[in-house]
């Protein structure tokens, strides 16, 4: 079986990907809104079907602790061929501010040779991808090659509420696996295939400052009553040094990312930087992005420009997210995190810090027969060295499946890439990515079978 073999395949295969892509992007599948809760059964329900009419066996909706469902189903081979556990996720992020998207997010739409909508990218573009690799393979071979394969895919990732990694742990047998194939991670450019080989993990906390029993006139008081924003922000900005580099007391900020770089003007086109705008310090930024820790503010709550009132606040707060690199414990951090928030707070305001979610970092080994599988398929299809890089954020279940099954390889990859703009507006795929991802993992399933499990 010949990688072009199967590209053919893939090419021909691309229409009904689009088709179900579209149907699976149009459920509004965010799992920590209650009222979309139906829409998230309904996604679940569709890859169910959509599994079922691939042959699996045995396919199943889990209910997973967190209340969420996971979908599971198994394509069983002959006894000793090795297992492969393929995963993907189908809850979203919220479409906020969907005035500011060019495009509905829930209807996958075509633009510039890319596919618009939410979780075309971060997911479902994941989920298409491995059934569309399963359907190459059966069109070019007559029938899959000798693999057990396994597939989950889980309604939870986003929210981060642990409900498959809870599921796991109380029927490990169900995921067991030779080979984890985790599609949930960016490539470096859209002709270099990537494979990532760490994960920051992440903890959360929410501050909040109080002055007074309730606002008060600025006029009469403003400039010597306490002001519970300004404190805020004042407390918000001792997470930063003087070149903008995460500092917080009790966590080492010297580390360095020993695989790939990343060039600082790549960078700021991936990320968008504004022409006028310099980039924090002069630290490398693969260290700063994979090997160090690294603080936001994703959240402030304050009163909103339009409509604002000439008061001093008496309260405020904010959500602040610490990404943790591999090597640090995620709680380790987070007491780190409130410790420093708790020293640096202004005599001006009393400050509580509550404590929130932790999710620990993840790192896997690049040496495997399975990685050298994956990285000659990548080679072959894309034509080019695969990159090998860390990622900044987290994915929950790679720490618990890698305790469950450390005998395990783990792949890191996925269809995302630099334009993508997951978890923002006008989040898309490039339907090219997607096929040479799908052709690379049905290449690598076919070779996989012919090793020993």
């Amino acid at each position: 079986m010949n990688p072009q073999s199967l590209a053919d395949a893939v090419h021909a295969l691309m229409p009904r990907t689009r088709s179900e892509l579209a149907e699976l992007v149009a459920f509004e599948s965010v799992a920590d809104v209650p009222a979309l809760a139906g829409e998230c059964g309904a996604a679940a329900a569709w890859i169910a079907g959509a599994m079922t009419a691939q042959g699996f066996t045995d396919v199943r909706l889990l209910d997973t602790p967190d209340g969420t469902q996971a979908v599971w189903g198994e394509l069983p081979a002959a006894q000793g061929a090795p297992v492969v556990l393929l995963y993907a996720h189908y809850d979203v992020q919220p479409a906020a501010d969907r005035d500011a998207w060019a495009t509905d997010p829930f209807r996958l739409t075509e633009a510039g040779g890319r596919w618009y909508g939410r979780g075309a990218a971060d997911c479902k573009g994941s989920v298409l991808m491995h059934l569309t690799a399963l359907r190459a393979l059966a069109a070019v071979g007559g029938r899959l090659p000798d693999v057990h394969v396994k597939f989950i895919v889980e309604g939870s990732e986003e929210q981060g509420t642990g409900g498959l990694e809870r599921y796991a742990e109380a029927h490990p047998e169900l995921l067991a696996a030779d080979v984890v194939v985790i599609a949930d991670t960016a490539n470096v450019a859209l002709d270099v295939p990537t494979l990532t080989t760490s994960l920051r993990g992440m903890t959360t906390v929410e501050v909040h400052t109080r002055t007074l029993a309730a606002n008060v006139h600025s006029g009469s008081f403003g400039g010597g009553a306490p002001d519970a924003l300004a404190a805020l922000i004042r407390l918000l900005d001792s997470l930063y040094d003087e070149d903008g580099h995460t500092r917080v007391a009790g966590l080492e900020r010297t580390q360095t990312w020993g695989g790939s770089p990343y060039p600082v003007e790549k960078f700021r086109a991936d990320a968008e930087v504004l022409p006028s705008v310099e980039l924090p310090g002069t630290a490398a930024l693969a260290d700063l992005l994979w090997a160090r820790p690294a603080a936001t503010v994703v959240g402030i709550d304050c009163p909103a420009v339009a409509g604002a009132t000439s008061a001093v606040q008496h309260r405020a707060r904010a959500l602040v997210s610490l990404r943790v690199p591999p090597g640090t414990e995620a709680a380790r951090a987070q007491e780190a995190l409130a410790a420093h928030l708790e020293a640096a707070a202004p005599r001006s305001a009393e400050v509580t810090v509550e404590r929130l979610g932790v999710w620990e970092a993840f790192e896997t080994g690049s040496d495997g027969p399975a990685h050298r599988a994956m990285l000659n398929s990548l080679r072959d299809v894309f034509g080019t060295e695969p990159a090998r890089c860390g990622q900044g954020g987290s994915i929950p279940v790679c720490v618990t499946l890698a305790g469950l099954y450390p005998d395990a390889e783990f792949l890191l990859l996925g269809v995302q890439d630099p334009a993508s703009r997951i978890h923002s507006t006008d989040e898309s795929v490039d339907p090219g990515l997607l096929a040479r991802m799908a052709t690379a993992e049905a290449l690598f399933l076919h070779r996989l079978a012919a090793r020993p499990a």
